[in-house]
């Protein structure tokens, strides 16, 4: 997460503003490399019940998946001109004299920023055009809500704690002063 925290730092530090999208059925654009079969699915009828799927796509519960998304991805933003950080292999950067991108993803969800709105604009279409993305608009990452100020940014975790305290369903409880009794000593028993 050090690599988010100086990403943020920069983009607020320059006033750049900030893009979050999110790809949806990322794994599935993955494209496969070797051969995978699998058995037919559940009411399917064939002429011959030992008959397989070759598969030349990715689905969801491939072990590839995840990988083969990755490359599809690296390949479109490498054919547009970004360079692989060496420091950091989910961060992609693009430069252009004086036009400058940074992009990292995490899964299927993308965060971009740059010096220039009509050419993260222009790249947000590049994108669309290959994958459906969605503009997700302000910046909720990796459980990390960010807001923008005349300060700067502001990060919080007050929807991921809630999201936490709502699963284990105690939403409703009642906050205590003291978790347990102060100077308590447990027995050993």
């Amino acid at each position: 997460m050090t690599g988010g925290r100086i990403f943020l730092s920069v983009a607020a530090t320059k006033g750049w503003e900030l893009h979050q999208m999110d790809v949806n059925n990322a794994f599935l654009y993955g494209d496969l490399d070797e051969e995978i079969y699998m058995t037919m699915p559940p009411r399917f009828r064939a002429s011959n019940p030992n008959k397989v799927c070759r598969l030349c796509k990715s689905l969801y519960d491939l072990k590839q998946a995840p990988r083969q998304w990755f490359a599809k991805l690296s390949s479109n933003l490498l054919e547009y001109g970004f360079h692989r950080s060496y420091a950091n292999y989910s961060l992609f950067t693009y430069k252009k004299g004086d036009k400058f991108m940074a992009l990292p993803m995490y899964v299927d969800d993308i965060v971009l920023t740059g010096n220039n709105h009509q050419y993260c604009a222009d790249f947000k279409a590049y994108l669309h055009k290959y994958f459906h993305i969605k503009d997700l608009g302000n910046l909720y990452f990796l459980g990390i809500e960010v807001a923008r100020s005349s300060q700067g940014l502001f990060l919080c975790q007050r929807k991921y704690a809630l999201e936490i305290i709502s699963e284990c369903g105690l939403f409703r409880s009642k906050p205590a002063d003291f978790l347990i009794e102060q100077n308590h000593k447990l027995a050993l028993a």
